[in-house]
Formats: C-alpha cells, structure tokens, sequence
C-alpha cells in the first residue's frame, strides 16, 4: 500500500510538469498570426492553484518554481518575477489547503480570484517600479479575468481525468502525513 501511494504521488508529480508542458506546447504554436483582441486565461496558474488546494503535495515548490521559470523564459517575461510571485501565491494557497477542504466550492473559487487578482497587481507594481514596459491594463485585467473564469473547468477536468480531489479528514499521504 505504502509502495504504490509513493508511486502515485510521484506519478502525479511528473503530470503536474507534463501537463505544464503540454500547456507550453499548445500556447507557442502559431496558430494565428494576428494580434489578439484579448487575452485568453493563464491556464498554468489555474492548474496549479486547483491541484495546491486539492492535493498539496503533487506540487511541491520547487516543481512550481522550474515551471514558472520556464514558462517566464518562453513568454518572454521578466525571468523569475512572476514565477517568484507564483511560488509565494501557491505556497499561501497551499496553507489554506486544510481550512478551504471543508467549505464551499465559491468560497475556494473566491480565495483563488482574491489571489489572482492580488498577483496580477503585484506583478504590475513591480513592473512599473522597475519602468519596464507593460501590456495594457485592459488586456491584463482581461487575462485574469479569464483565468479566474476558467479556474472552475480546470478543476473539473483535474478531477475527472486526473482524480486530483480534496482530500478526506483523516486521510493520509504517502509519506504517512495529512494534507
């Protein structure tokens, strides 16, 4: 039993990152040339929120960090800025985790839209600090918008193909702890 949780966990681990590069693949591809009227959702970030208040433990700091970064380097972002402010986000989600499991779905899906809503004004406050040009305003309030829009079917989809769900009083993890 204890052999097959630490597989599952690390199993669910590896698809965090896989799926953050499946998400990679598919917003590079040039499937449009022309300039979008709008933003569409920061999937990533709705993913990692849903699977940090489901299941803690399938992505651990470190994980969040190297795809942020990543993702940073692919989008052409200020490198690590906003993967430090997605670390420090789901690190606080994270430690919401345990009091989120026993409220209502809106009352989860508001925590996530306060803290999308508070990294994407924290992102913009430094970006304007430090002078470095920015997307409007109407484009980012857009984006976060959507992905707060869009935090429900990722969670949906988690569950129904992934079985990432919150976890039950009482329950333990593969290293023999709550989550």
């Amino acid at each position: 039993m204890m052999h097959s949780a630490a597989t599952r966990l690390w199993l669910m681990r590896a698809a965090y990152v896989g799926l953050a590069l499946v998400i990679f693949f598919f917003r590079l591809l040039p499937l449009d040339m022309t300039p979008p009227l709008w933003a569409g959702p920061d999937v990533l970030l709705a993913l990692t929120f849903a699977w940090a208040l489901r299941r803690p433990e399938y992505v651990p700091a470190l994980s969040v960090a190297l795809v942020m970064l990543l993702a940073d380097l692919l989008f052409q972002r200020p490198p690590g800025l906003w993967a430090a402010l997605a670390v420090l986000a789901t690190g606080m989600m994270k430690s919401r985790a345990r009091g989120l499991r026993d409220q209502t779905f809106a009352m989860e899906w508001l925590n996530v839209g306060i803290m999308i809503v508070a990294l994407v004004l924290g992102y913009r406050l430094i970006l304007s600090l430090a002078m470095v040009p920015q997307a409007p305003i109407g484009l980012t309030t857009i984006r976060a918008v959507m992905t707060v829009l869009i935090y429900p079917v990722v969670v949906a989809a988690s569950a129904l193909m992934f079985n990432v769900r919150k976890s039950a009083p009482g329950e333990v993890d593969a290293t023999g702890q709550t989550p």
